[in-house]
């Protein structure tokens, strides 16, 4: 007998009078008031038992699986694996009173779900051990809707979590991640594999309650070589190795996806927790200085190439660069590499070398019949035509600077563009000039075709 017709049959014992239509039309008449997405059908009943004078405290299945909470339900006890958890935040109430609150994600073979710790209960003993694909029992928890309307699990003062190595038919983490090329739209709770495709960057942002916080902002390559940007909100460096190579491999464990200005994109929180291959030692860094200039953070930002040819984006907070030019081939030991990012503080070292196997900065030009979307390059050509500056407004309302310009080589043409601050590297060009342009990103434009896109690293001079 289901939990639904245990509850029924007591109800019915107790009040004989209701026939099943009865009650029938009291469960949807509950549902309706209270709203799409709160009760399920044995949620209701239990309302309405209580309406009665009903008691149904026997009756009620405490074990249950993640599928089949409701919200109402009380001294729910559930076994599920870890799939992500978040540190312990201090909150104010209304009253102005603080409270500590916590917040992971748990799954089963059939759901996944939230759950949040209250007060002591954020910091139980052996909850900063927890690993994904861990086997816990949480015990007495309540269950209450999220804003969303989604059933959350609740453990509060009566309630607990117990970790366990016992035998389950739960399924590990590792069968859970999927590559990032099979994600779709409006998916949560994922785990997410795929590897890094160009640098990772800091944002810094101000959220709904106007405190600053900080994000990771990078791109994931999946196994059909098409790349995703990523998100991760409330994370910062510190979370991530010191060295972090090219290519390198990413989980991404308790990610959601939605559609941004770049298409569909991955997003996380403070409670996703990310694993990236790299190491904790940085090594000296060689490369040949092309483009060097100021951003307004203060910053000294230079792009390089080291005998590979690969471009190196260094970003130095020091003033060390300061007696480098372009052209000059440095040694330094970085405070972080991630992938072709380069960071330099007051723990570096700097210092001016030569070497002769850094090729020359001449070597780096592209033709333009070369060059794929999603890389980086450096290219000579002739101004067709000449820069048009003009207000375009995006999706959210915001009026932003474009200028664009179209150039051509002996392989062929293409558009350059510039937003925003870069708008104004191409002022003062005009038609018939040549140029050489540097540090520039290839990415699809508008009907499909491959435009290059100027980036806070790039340079344009006229060629003599």
């Amino acid at each position: 007998m289901s939990e639904f017709e245990e509850l029924l049959k007591k109800i019915q014992e107790q009040k004989p009078e209701l026939t099943k239509q009865d009650i029938d039309d009291r469960i949807k008449q509950k549902i309706e008031k209270i709203g799409p997405g709160y009760l399920t059908d044995e949620g209701a009943l239990f309302l309405i038992a209580k309406d009665l004078g009903i008691s149904l405290k026997q009756t009620l299945k405490t074990e249950m699986s993640l599928k089949d909470i409701y919200v109402g339900a009380k001294d729910v006890s559930i076994e599920s694996r870890v799939l992500n958890i978040s540190p312990t935040k201090q909150f104010s109430r209304k009253d102005g009173s603080p409270f500590l609150l916590r917040t992971m994600t748990v799954y089963d073979n059939d759901s996944t779900v939230s759950v949040k710790l209250w007060d002591e209960k954020a910091n139980l003993p052996g909850i900063e051990e927890l690993k994904p694909g861990d086997l816990i029992k949480i015990i007495k928890a309540y269950i209450k809707s999220d804003l969303n309307g989604s059933p959350t699990i609740n453990v509060g003062s009566g309630s607990n979590i117990e970790s366990t190595n016992k035998e389950s038919k739960i399924r590990a983490v590792d069968e859970l991640t999927i590559d990032v090329s099979e994600v779709k739209e409006n998916q949560s709770n994922l785990v997410v594999s795929g590897k890094i495709d160009g640098s990772i960057t800091t944002l810094e942002f101000t959220n709904r309650r106007g405190e600053p916080g900080k994000g990771l902002k990078m791109r994931l390559k999946g196994n059909d070589d098409a790349t995703k940007g990523v998100v991760i909100w409330g994370k910062d460096e510190s979370f991530l190795p010191k060295v972090i190579p090219q290519n390198a491999k990413v989980r991404l464990l308790g990610v959601r996806t939605k559609i941004g200005n770049q298409g569909l994109e991955i997003h996380g929180n403070e409670a996703t927790l990310i694993e990236i291959e790299g190491g904790k030692e940085s090594e000296p860094v060689i490369v040949r200085i092309a483009t060097m200039k100021r951003n307004d953070g203060g910053k000294t930002v230079a792009m390089g190439i080291d005998n590979k040819k690969n471009m190196v984006y260094l970003t130095d907070s020091s003033n060390m660069l300061d007696s480098i030019s372009a052209g000059d081939v440095i040694e330094c030991m970085p405070a972080q590499v991630f992938g072709n990012a380069v960071t330099i503080n007051n723990n570096s070292f700097v210092r001016k070398i030569d070497d002769e196997s850094i090729p020359q900065l001449s070597s780096l030009r592209t033709k333009i019949s070369e060059i794929k979307s999603g890389n980086n390059y450096c290219i000579e050509a002739i101004i067709l035509k000449e820069p048009e500056k003009r207000e375009v407004q995006t999706k959210t309302g915001e009026t932003i600077l474009l200028s664009e310009m179209f150039v051509e080589d002996d392989s062929g043409q293409i558009w350059i563009k510039g937003w925003r601050k870069q708008a104004i590297l191409l002022d003062g060009l005009s038609s018939g000039e040549i140029i050489s342009v540097t540090a520039v990103n290839a990415k699809a434009g508008l009907e499909g075709r491959t435009e290059l896109f100027l980036t806070p690293f790039s340079a344009v001079a006229e060629k003599n």
